[in-house]
């Protein structure tokens, strides 16, 4: 994927044409970085597995080479200047589009297959296992949200034989006035928002629990693996709750930044929930006292005077 980065750097650089309003190369540029984080952070989870796990090496081989495939598509179609996804214009684009969403559910099926290994490892750390487990299964999520992008739009189902099926945008056809960088729709849904937000919770989440197990010599409270585990759950839950507001937001045609105040007051409760949980995560057990025998009474020196092998008289 680094080297698909690379090659699609210097199409951007190098080639002048566009499509769909954005320089040709950059879709996949996009998705080789993308890929590049998912897979360093797929395989970093599939080395907390048991040794000799061979489902998990399995499921590792089977996103590896279906990433490789799709990339392979979509730098085909690249090349020949065509649209890779929704594509339909002809039967060799049909058929191309057709095995990239092949393979896209077997990637989908592979990834899930991690999860439900991670979800049944013992992990020592909680805080760790958790934010493994939870990440993994927030980006099956967010990979999902491209099963949306299928659906034939309304202007689509009314016309006969279109040569695109599916779109990126809700409410606006793909190619409109798009936000910088990303190239999301800038004047209404777009469900690529959710789809990289859900994804990326592989790197978010555990990223999370790096930094604060960084600061936990700076700050006691930090140190206890309980608080940990609470904040780590707390931001899962902050996430989740965050990946479907913007999941609702691209379906009702809503764009990013212009939200109505239903999508406003929603955030602004996800924002003050998340703020009393987090408050709340950090109220940790006190510091637990060095150990002490208070049952035990400290001895006494004798007031006796005499040397130390004199026995002492019983009265």
């Amino acid at each position: 994927m680094a080297v698909f980065a690379l090659v699609s750097a210097g199409g951007i650089l190098l080639d002048d044409r566009t499509l769909v309003g954005a320089p040709i190369w950059t879709k996949p540029f996009k998705f080789a970085v993308s890929f590049v984080a998912y897979c360093l952070s797929l395989a970093w989870m599939l080395s907390l597995l048991p040794r000799g796990k061979r489902v998990g090496w399995w499921a590792g081989t089977v996103v590896t080479v279906a990433s490789a495939l799709e990339m392979v598509m979509i730098t085909l179609q690249v090349v020949r200047g065509r649209q890779s996804h929704f594509n339909q214009e002809t039967p060799f684009d049909a058929a191309v589009f057709q095995a990239m969403g092949l393979t896209v559910v077997i990637l989908w099926l592979g990834a899930l297959t991690i999860a439900v290994l991670l979800l049944r490892a013992r992990i020592l750390d909680r805080a760790t296992a958790w934010a493994v487990r939870l990440s993994s299964l927030i980006a099956l999520a967010g990979a999902a949200v491209g099963f949306l992008m299928v659906q034939p739009t309304p202007d689509q189902l009314a016309a006969t034989d279109p040569p695109i099926v599916g779109a990126h945008s809700v409410g606006v056809p793909d190619g409109g006035p798009a936000l910088p960088v990303t190239g999301w729709a800038a004047t209404g849904g777009d469900l690529r928002i959710a789809h990289f937000f859900g994804m990326h919770a592989l790197q978010l989440l555990p990223l999370l629990l790096l930094v604060l197990t960084a600061l936990a010599p700076r700050f006691p409270r930090l140190a206890d693996p309980r608080v940990r585990l609470r904040l780590v759950l707390t931001a899962s839950a902050a996430y989740t709750a965050t990946f479907a507001l913007l999941t609702w937001q691209a379906l009702r045609g809503q764009p990013l930044l212009h939200p109505d105040a239903t999508t406003l007051t929603t955030a602004a409760t996800i924002a003050l929930l998340t703020t009393a949980a987090t408050t709340l995560s950090l109220r940790g057990a006190p510091p637990s006292p060095s150990p002490t025998h208070p049952s035990l009474p400290h001895p006494t020196p004798d007031p006796t005077p005499g040397p130390a092998s004199q026995p002492r008289r019983l009265r």
